[in-house]
């Protein structure tokens, strides 16, 4: 498994709504209870932020990959998820 670095702001309604996906896919499949996920705000955490290539939030990373910029949707999400899980 691939730790799951998410990017966001606290105001981003795009970020509140991944935020609710993960929890909704989590639900639905508890083998993602094991992903490791580490939600960077790259307001209260600049340091941490700067450390990623990105432009808009929320953005995803599955280890040093970068795998979703931007609007995601709960499919995308799910995708994330998937990539971190594989093996």
């Amino acid at each position: 498994m691939k730790p799951i670095y998410m990017l966001i702001t606290d105001w981003c309604p795009h970020c509140k709504r991944a935020l609710g996906w993960m929890e909704e896919l989590v639900q639905e499949n508890p083998k993602y209870l094991d992903l490791q996920v580490e939600i960077i705000d790259e307001e209260s955490e600049p340091e941490k932020a700067k450390k990623f290539d990105y432009y808009y939030v929320p953005t995803y990373y599955v280890g040093d990959t970068k795998v979703h910029e931007g609007v995601p949707t709960k499919e995308i999400v799910k995708n994330v998820f998937e990539k971190a899980a594989e093996e």
